[in-house]
């Protein structure tokens, strides 16, 4: 059996190439404030994985994906094994763009501080008189740069991410990142949507796209989990205030309520958050894992 190691490795995912496809393994590690936590979430990376498959199936009539199969049968003998089964992805090979594509339906967390101090989110100007956690008029676009292990990203104009696009697609960057754009609030929309009828308001996003070989634009990477997203429930929702989550805020509250905590969580609060990433499945899936 032909043993794989990883070609990439960030704070939770492992990226293995597999000649003509690549595996991405969603380990049950968790990171915050750009640490990776001492802790391990039981069963994180299967939810992760197959939350992103259901969103890979409801959107791929909007823009294809790279998702290729998440049974390991599909995937080369080493990955039979039980540490990958279920948080497992077999994927086409994508040049991805350095761009985050950021999409924001609510005005809260840093938009809200931004808000607050000029009006602004990340240079958009937004109406007067928003309250924290209001549903924005429309869904704004706000892309970042996409920074390595360890560093920032940082917010970039849709101007500025067609100029870094221009400079390794001469000729294309506009074209891709105005395609880019357009995919991310039609993504976001019709998603948002859908989660809205299942009790759950996606507040934000984020997502990644990148090219095939012919030059198209393919969505990539993971696609609204908990790890990439503000997930809130709808039930209780009251702007004015900070809303609870069903993604990792909850890990984020507590360690900065806890700065000495060294980044080792409570068995509580690690119970807490298992609930919570695998209640949202469960409400949009349908499913339970």
């Amino acid at each position: 059996m032909t043993e794989y190691k990883p070609v990439k490795e960030g704070k939770v995912r492992e990226v293995y190439d597999a000649g003509d496809s690549m595996i991405i393994v969603v380990t049950d590690r968790i990171s915050a404030f750009d640490h990776i936590l001492k802790n391990q979430i039981t069963k994180k990376g299967a939810i992760l994985t197959q939350m992103s498959k259901f969103w890979f199936d409801f959107t791929k009539d909007i823009v294809p994906n790279h998702m290729q199969s998440v049974d390991v049968q599909d995937m080369p003998e080493f990955f039979r094994q039980d540490r990958f089964n279920g948080n497992s992805m077999k994927c086409r090979k994508l040049n991805m763009l350095p761009i985050e594509c950021i999409v924001r339906g609510y005005i809260t967390g840093s938009g809200w501080e931004s808000y607050q101090k000029d009006g602004t989110v990340c240079g958009i100007r937004l109406p007067e008189g928003l309250k924290e956690s209001d549903r924005l008029p429309e869904p704004i676009y706000t892309p970042t740069t996409k920074a390595d292990l360890g560093l920032h990203d940082e917010h970039i104009t849709f101007e500025e991410s067609a100029d870094i696009l221009e400079k390794i697609y001469p000729g294309k960057g506009k074209e891709y990142a105005e395609k880019i754009k357009d995919c991310t609030l039609a993504l976001y929309k019709k998603c948002a949507e859908y989660a809205w009828s299942k009790g759950i308001i996606i507040a934000d996003t984020k997502f990644e796209f990148g090219l095939d070989e012919e030059g198209n634009v393919v969505l990539g990477d993971e696609m609204l989990t908990p790890d990439s997203s503000r997930f809130w429930p709808l039930e209780g929702y009251e702007p004015g205030k900070s809303q609870p989550s069903f993604d990792k805020q909850f890990v984020r509250d507590w360690l900065k309520a806890n700065p000495d905590s060294d980044y080792l969580l409570p068995e509580e609060v690690v119970a807490k958050t298992i609930d919570k990433y695998e209640e949202a499945y469960a409400l949009l899936t349908g499913e339970s894992r």
